[in-house]
């Protein structure tokens, strides 16, 4: 971020909609820009000349840095057998490798691995990120002297990288419907909604900064617990994100518990509205796409992600018809690219 207020002459910009020539863009000290002026043919004196076409920071609304360093590895093992008892692979036994990379990662190689990781966001146009963090603990679930050493990695990461960070902090408390959190996911959880909440109270945002709050999934969090998580956001106009419907399986089991689907959980518990993201929202029933259209609730589609774990193709267009505005995320880093997530989601459309 520049350190000094800064004007910018660019030949094309992408301005309102369309793409205007000679343009002239004035940025504050603190980065923000303050004014953008099409139809200026020639740069001011001191500016900064932008050759071809210039395109407003792209935003990636949902991101794991650590499954970064799963790219290549959990690709070249496909077709062979996962772990559980000769089964081909599948989300759930990507998840099992997933895990492992999770069990090895500290404060401090975190914040290499994510710096890494937002760099190459950088590069690619993208200038704030919403990562979705729940790597929280030590292995086994012991604390840090700072319990929230590993948010604060990924704050510190996002500014050295020089991309704005929505950390979305996030309740995992169940490794499935009314299950305790396995040995992988005790790094996860913070015992109770109310414990979460107490220790992600202790994150401040700053000029680079946002906190938010997550809920991992329906299966992730108890249903009497999903208020309190939702009231945490509410209370501070922060934004809420939530994984939804990514897996037949997970809306198969949040039936058989509960009688409804994810969604219609979610929304009985005060989840939905239009500070709230569903991501993925990939298997939905028409009463689904009805009821987070009607509260405005957001979708974050993760196309190169949801075609590499073979997830299935979300219903985009019904849901933007419904309400629901739409973005776009890279989640598991398969590959780094918006444009790409873009070309991707009008493919399957």
């Amino acid at each position: 971020m520049s350190l000094t207020a800064q004007t910018y002459w660019a030949e094309h910009a992408w301005v309102d909609g369309s793409v205007r020539s000679d343009v002239v863009i004035v940025a504050a000290a603190n980065g923000r820009i303050t004014a953008v002026v099409p139809g200026s043919p020639r740069p001011p004196a001191g500016s900064v000349t932008l050759r071809g076409l210039t395109l407003p920071g792209l935003a990636n609304a949902h991101s794991h840095a650590f499954h970064r360093a799963l790219r290549g590895v959990v690709q070249a093992e496909d077709g062979a057998e996962g772990p559980g008892e000769g089964a081909p692979d599948s989300f759930w036994t990507w998840r099992e490798v997933m895990y492992g990379i999770a069990d090895r990662l500290t404060p401090d190689s975190y914040f290499e691995l994510a710096r890494a990781v937002y760099a190459e966001m950088a590069m690619a146009g993208i200038t704030c990120v919403g990562e979705f963090h729940y790597l929280h603990h030590a292995p086994g679930g012991a604390r840090y002297g700072d319990p929230n050493a590993m948010g604060k990695a990924l704050i510190a990461a996002a500014a050295e990288a020089g991309i704005r960070i929505t950390l979305l902090d996030t309740c995992y408390l169940s490794s499935g419907f009314g299950a305790e959190p396995n040995e992988h996911q005790l790094r996860f959880s913070d015992g109770t909604a109310e414990g979460w909440a107490e220790r992600v109270s202790g994150l401040k945002g700053d000029g680079n900064t946002r906190i938010g709050a997550a809920i991992h999934s329906v299966r992730a969090v108890p249903v009497d617990q999903l208020a309190t998580v939702a009231g945490w956001a509410h209370e501070r106009t922060a934004p809420l994100h939530v994984h939804l419907s990514e897996q037949i399986a997970e809306n198969d089991a949040c039936v058989e518990a509960h009688g409804f689907t994810p969604t219609r959980l979610l929304a009985d518990h005060g989840v939905l509205g239009p500070r709230t993201t569903a991501v993925h929202a990939t298997h939905l029933t028409p009463g689904d796409i009805r009821l987070l259209g009607h509260a405005s609730t957001g979708v974050c589609m993760c196309p190169t992600t949801e075609r590499d774990l073979a997830d299935g193709i979300g219903p985009a267009a019904e849901l933007q018809s419904a309400g629901s505005p739409l973005s776009l995320g890279s989640d598991s880093h398969a590959v780094i690219d918006i444009l790409e997530e873009a070309r991707a989601l009008e493919l399957d459309e």
